[in-house]
């Protein structure tokens, strides 16, 4: 599992100006099950999740590989792209009757155009795709890194103060089933949230948004576990929580990516200068 610290994209001293700067570390992990699809299904133990994230994001157009190209003179005529590859491996599936970890991808995240969300959608949807090799997926919770520091070098201009909202209109009409989640976000060991918690509630309620309808919310230090991160990949151990009880249009890794792109933006205006864990789960209500 990956043990690194994420990056700071306010300021990054010591980064030579031939490097281009980045936003800091997206880390996703899939929790849940998976059925074979019989001969048509990947065996993890054979098939490299780094490599076949890496060809979809080539695909797609997401990733940043100016690194590998000549000088910064050649580079700066290439699209920058949404991240950089760092690492990527499957942990399942094994012979269990509970969700567990399947897969998890770790990139680096490149600077954020003050019009665009962190990239949390796109990397979600390349997970699923990505793990879906192993069979068909029972998504069951998901947790993704999100380096929301890296918004404070991405001024929001004032059409675009949230630029998640200018897509939500791709939710409208969603032929998915409404389903009730419990989404939290985590500040490590820094206590920033429970000073945040009520701005970051009053600026989400107040968003146009019909993809997550809000219930209620708790400022708890109770963790989502388990957690899939060594405590010196962020600013670790989870230790001071949001979490936020509602309904999401769809169970879908769209969605959630959409969401915590949003909610990363609401946290940035709300004061967080911090990378946080967010985890998306399917809460049973009776």
């Amino acid at each position: 599992m990956p043990n690194e610290k994420g990056s700071e994209a306010a300021e990054q001293p010591g980064r030579s100006p031939e490097v281009p700067p980045t936003a800091g570390t997206l880390f996703a992990a899939l929790h849940g099950g998976v059925a074979p699809r019989g001969r048509s299904a990947l065996d993890h133990d054979e098939h490299d999740a780094y490599q076949l994230f890496h060809d979809y994001s080539q695909a797609m157009g997401w990733l940043d590989d100016r690194s590998i190209v000549g000088g910064p003179v050649d580079r700066q005529h290439l699209a920058p792209g949404l991240w950089g590859m760092n690492d990527a491996g499957w942990v399942g599936p094994h012979a269990s009757a509970e969700p567990q970890l399947l897969s998890w991808f770790q990139v680096e995240a490149s600077a954020v155009p003050a019009d665009r969300p962190l990239p949390v959608q796109p990397l979600l949807h390349c997970a699923e795709r990505v793990t879906a090799h192993l069979g068909v997926l029972d998504l069951h919770a998901v947790h993704v890194l999100v380096p929301v520091q890296g918004l404070a070098s991405a001024p929001r201009t004032a059409c675009a103060r949230v630029p998640g909202m200018l897509s939500k209109g791709w939710f409208t009409g969603s032929t998915g089933a409404p389903t009730p989640v419990r989404f939290s976000l985590n500040s490590g060991q820094d206590p920033v949230l429970r000073a945040a918690a009520p701005d970051i509630v009053d600026r989400f309620g107040r968003l146009e948004q019909e993809v997550f309808l809000l219930d209620s919310h708790e400022v708890t230090e109770d963790v989502d576990r388990p957690v899939p991160l060594e405590d010196s990949a962020w600013n670790g151990p989870p230790e001071h929580s949001v979490v936020l009880h509602g309904r999401l249009i769809e169970w879908s890794c769209d969605a959630i990516g959409w969401l915590m792109g949003v909610l990363g933006d609401v946290a940035a205006l709300s004061g967080v200068r911090t990378p946080l864990l967010m985890t998306a789960r399917r809460e049973e209500r009776s």
